[in-house]
Order: structure tokens, then sequence, then C-alpha cells
């Protein structure tokens, strides 16, 4: 079923095209990505169909009781409502209920109205929706559903306005940089959730892995033309390559069969009839294909990097918290005794969720906070450079070949060789033309770019690369990849993106909380591996362990008299569970009412009695069903 149709959309700003008479349809439970580089109007496209921007031209049309939902790459939300009230907005009774339960919850009321609260989500039978919302919340590490949406910054917004979306799983999805802000464990989350069937996607994103295990059909926005490659992002690659050289080949044929029209052109007599200014005519559609460039632009990253000595980064007995070991429940441990030296050639990738203080920790490696114990020294030789995830604050009113000047007006290279301001811009796609705009007119991937520019036209040896990939197209990517794994500096890389930790990384700082800090020689993915490959095991070993006590306590029974009708065995240890599970579940629902009832000042003791209440409630219910249904049975 058809569930989206584009025909024939076209947007221009100022002098600039887009894009033109875009046309395509999305088939339900169909997954597509739509890829290109920066400054394409990838974003400015989504938005059109989404109903945030009109179009030029054109028609959009969704099918007739079509949900959608969609998220912005730049989310800014003013408000000064709480969490809770920002993933509920809407105006049903669910919701409502589900936010008086939470304020509830939150404020300590009296056992009076929280009783009431927790009665009207009795009768909504809204518990599964509220333990949806409290699971995408922790999902996406929004941990008080009580803070104000407008003291958050730009991640966490992010993170909310993404699982707002997803609350309700609207029938199309339309996402641009769904990734960015997520950690590695959200993201192969989101995968999850996105990979349900029946859901409909169109997006945007820099992940190569996530575009793999995702999509199943990439449309390309490249040289005005708009292409579909049914497959995911490895199959994409493939058929692409084979198209570039089809279309090579096609440029050959052409260019010699202009030849051969050129010399006949230049035969023929000045006076022409019908057929000879038929075929001149020919002569210039076929010198029009043949002449047609196809060049891909590519971004030429080179910096001069001066000689690192044998000391780089050294930190020993590195000791950092905020909050007080005496008050528990605020007390945040970053790292703790941690040594380390960081060496020349080093290419070092930190992994961890967010929150976790990876941040926090570059800081004191490059001496921008100071540590509770310990020290870290940083060598004579080193050239710091950082790019981060936020970008500097550029003068939106600015020329970018200005804000390049501002550094310097020559940049040195490697072998006595320089380059201009200008020069340098260039290698970094910003044409002559482009490089008098102002800044403000730059997408988000152009203004990562020129971000970049600053960083490396300062020529470090030691680079510190926070969220590096966000924002940049793919070819930007590959050419930072290459450019990288031939720099001979050292490295520290945090990044949700695992194409890039993979293909980078020769070794892990791995974040596991409470100031643990371990080291891991190899890939990301390797890594994962190893933890799933460890979690099976302790799964299997703790099954094993349970069969093994409930043979021991189906032996210790007594035997069933002769004659008497059995249920099935497991049926019987079943029973004996439910028998002995109940009673300690209908205690432990007492026991928590209560507590909710009596309030308290610890807002995440409330908020786990809460989750553990809707989980005993629920166990209750289908426990009771259960047991009748085999307490009836004869025998």
């Amino acid at each position: 079923m058809n569930v989206l149709s584009v025909e024939k959309l076209s947007k221009r700003y100022g002098p600039r095209q887009l894009f033109e008479n875009v046309s395509f349809g999305l088939e339900k439970g169909q997954k597509t990505a739509i890829v290109a580089r920066n400054g394409t109007g990838k974003s400015t496209l989504l938005k059109c169909i989404a109903g945030v921007e009109k179009p030029d031209s054109g028609i959009i049309t969704f099918n007739k009781g079509i949900r959608t939902g969609y998220l912005d790459q730049n989310v800014l939300m003013n408000s000064a409502r709480s969490v809770v009230d920002e993933m509920l907005d809407r105006d049903d009774p669910v919701s409502a209920a589900i936010k008086a339960y939470e304020h509830a919850l939150a404020q300590h009321t009296d056992g009076r109205a929280l009783q009431q609260a927790i009665d009207r989500m009795e009768e909504l039978k809204a518990w599964d929706h509220e333990a949806r919302v409290k699971a995408l919340a922790h999902r996406f590490g929004l941990r008080d559903l009580e803070q104000a949406v407008n003291t958050l910054s730009g991640g966490p917004q992010k993170r909310l306005a993404m699982a707002k979306v997803l609350i309700d799983l609207p029938d199309v999805l339309i996402l641009d940089e769904p990734t960015n802000h997520l950690d590695l464990t959200m993201i192969e989350q989101l995968e999850e959730e996105l990979n349900r069937p029946g859901i409909t996607l169109l997006l945007v994103t820099h992940d190569r892995y996530f575009l793999d295990n995702v999509c199943d059909e990439i449309i390309e926005m490249e040289f005005g033309t708009f292409t579909r490659y049914k497959g995911n992002y490895t199959w994409y690659l493939e058929k692409k390559a084979l198209a570039d050289e089809v279309r090579e080949a096609t440029q050959q044929h052409l260019r010699g069969l202009m030849k051969r029209e050129l010399e006949w052109v230049r035969k023929m007599p000045r006076a022409r009839g019908t057929k000879s200014k038929s075929r001149l005519d020919k002569f210039e559609d076929i010198k029009a294909a043949a002449t047609r460039r196809f060049d891909r632009d590519e971004v030429k990253l080179e910096v001069k990097t001066d000689r690192l000595g044998g000391k780089v980064i050294e930190a020993r007995n590195l000791t950092k918290a905020f909050g007080s070991p005496e008050r528990p429940e605020s007390y945040r441990p970053i790292v703790s005794h941690f040594s380390y030296s960081l060496k020349r050639g080093d290419r070092i990738g930190i992994v961890g969720p967010n929150g976790i203080g990876k941040s926090t920790f570059i800081e004191l490696l490059v001496g921008r906070m100071r540590p509770d114990q310990g020290t870290v020294s940083i060598g004579d030789t080193v050239v710091l450079g950082t790019f981060g995830q936020l970008m500097p604050p550029f003068k939106e009113d600015q020329r970018i070949i200005e804000a390049v000047r501002d550094i310097a007006e020559v940049i040195p290279l490697n072998k006595g060789r320089t380059l201009s301001a200008s020069q340098l811009l260039e290698r970094f796609l910003f044409d002559k033309e482009q490089q008098y705009q102002r800044i403000d007119t730059l997408s988000g991937g152009e203004r990562r770019r020129l971000y970049l520019c600053t960083v490396l036209m300062k020529n470090p040896n030691v680079l510190i690369l926070d969220e590096p990939t966000n924002d940049l197209d793919i070819p930007t990517l590959n050419a930072l990849e290459d450019f990288l794994l031939d720099l001979d500096a050292c490295q520290l890389i945090v990044s949700h993106d695992r194409f890039f930790m993979d293909k980078l990384c020769t070794k892990l700082l791995v974040f596991k909380g409470d100031g643990v800090i371990t080291e891991w020689v190899g890939s990301y993915t390797e890594l994962r591996e190893s933890e799933r490959e460890a979690r099976a095991s302790e799964e299997k070993g703790k099954a094993e362990r349970n069969r093994r006590k409930d043979q021991e306590e189906e032996a210790a029974k007594p035997a069933t008299p002769a004659g008497a009708r059995k249920l099935s065995y497991a049926e019987r240890l079943e029973l004996q569970r439910i028998d002995k599970e109940m009673p300690r579940l209908e205690a432990r629902k007492a026991e928590l009412l209560a507590l909710m009832a009596a309030g308290g000042t610890d807002h995440h003791a409330m908020m786990a009695h809460s989750i553990e209440l809707e989980k005993a409630i629920k166990d209750l219910d289908r426990m009771a069903d259960r047991w009748l249904e085999l307490s009836d049975r004869p025998g």
C-alpha cells in the first residue's frame, strides 16, 4: 500500500537551486534513506515533506488516515514545561492520567491524591502506555521527568524530541540525523525500535552501520538527478560503483562519437539540406551529453605536523568526582585512580553511555579542568587541536573567508609549501564565489566543514575529536577517515559512529561507571560481540541453575496418589511457582503503595517504586489468570 507520494517537488533559496522535479513514493513498511552531499537540500526536502516548509512547486500526498512523526536535525525547545508534559503533549484522557500520576509521584502529594491518580490509571488501563513513556525516557537518558525542558542542553533536547516522536509509533517517521547526540547503546536500541514491521521510514543520516542495519532502500541526490537503489547501504555502494563504470564507458563512447561528428561538421559545406541540419542538431545533443561533467569534488585534507617528542600526555592516579561520597544520591565519580600514557601514533576511542563523563575526562587530559587527585602532564612538543561537538561562535554576518583570515592569511604545509586562505577553503569545497557568502547562509554540514578547516589549519599534532561525524556528509567523512589514518599524530576520538570508530581506532578506553575505565585492544564491533557473548553465557548459566533447582524441588515432592489425573510436568512446576510467588507479590504491592503514599524526598527512589509497582500489578493479573486456568483442571 502506498503511503506517500511526492510529485515534481522543487525548492530554491535565492540563486541556489536545492532540488528540482523530485518524484518518488513510499510503500507501507519501506525504510528509505536519502544520501547526498551537504548543501544539496536533504534537510529541506524532509521539511517540505513533513509540512514544516513549503516547496516552490510540486505535490506531496499522504494516504488517508496516515499518522506522521517528524524529527528535525536541530531541535530548540524554549518551553518551561516538564519533560513528561512535553512527551505527552496531547489532549486525551490517558495522557492526562499519566501526567497527573507522574506529578503526584514527583511532588510527594498526600496519599489520597496519589491513590486517586493510581485509581484513574487503573480505570483507563493506562499502565502499558505509562510504561512505554518511562521506557523511552530511560532509553534516551531522560532521568528526571520533572525537569523543565528549557533547562536541557541541545543533546538532551534532541533525545527528548526523538522519544516524543516514537511514543505513539506513527505510520510514517521522517527523521533528520536521528543518531546525533545518542550514545552507541542508544543507537542500537533505536535500530531495534525502527526495525519493527509496519513502520515506514524516511531519513537522512551519516551513520553507515545504521543505514546498513535499518534501511532497505537508498535514494541518492547527485548531479541533479534522483536515483533509487533497492537495498541497504552496502548494496548501494556496490551498485553505485557499477553505475559509475557504466557512465564512464558511456561518456568515452559519446566523446568518440562527438569527435567523428565534429569532423563531419567541419567538412560539411555551408549550404546544408534538411538531413544535414537534422544531423547537426543531433551533434549538438551528443556534444552536450559527452561534455557533461560528472566530477566529484573531494575534500583535500593536509597539515604540517610538528614532530612529537617521546612524551605526549601522561595521567598518573587521575581522580575526579562531582558531589560528596557522604551524599550517595548526588555523588558522581568520573574517573578513579587512573594511570595512562598517550603515545605518538595512538588512535584511541573513548566509549561509554551519555553522561558518564567522557567529555569531562578529555577536559582533564588536556588540562582544562583540575583533577581531585593525581596529575596530568603534557609534553613540550604538543600542539593541541580540538574538533568538538559544539562549534565555535562564528560571527553570523561575517564572510567565510574572513573567518579563516582571522586565524591566518597563509597556511604552511610540508616541504616548504604554503596555501593562501582562499586556496585552503577551496580544498574544503568552498569555491571562490561561496567564500564571500555570509556564514549564516551555510547548512549545518557546511558549518562543520568550516569548523574542521579552522582546526586543521593550525597544524596540530595531538587531535581531540569529540563527535566529529555530526552533520558531516559521507564523502567528507570518507576523506576525514583517510586523512586521519595517514596522520602522524596522537588522536583521541569520542564518536557515536561505529563505522568511524571501527575504521580508525586500534584500542578503546571503556567507561564502566563508578570511575572505572578499562582498556580494550581491538575494534568497537569486537568489543560489543565480546559483551554479547558474555551476557549469553551468563544467561545460559542462570537458566541451567534454575532448571536444576526446579528438578530438586520436584524430586522433594510427595508422590501423586495412584489413579489421579495429572497435569503435565511443566504445568505442575508452573503452578507451584505461582502459589509461591503470588503472596510475595501481593505483600510487595502493599508495601510499595505504603511507601509511595508516605512520600519522601528521594525522587529517584520514588520513580523506582513506581516502576516496580506497575510491574507487580501486571504480574499479579497475569498470574491470577493462569492460576485459575490451571487450578480448574481436574486432578
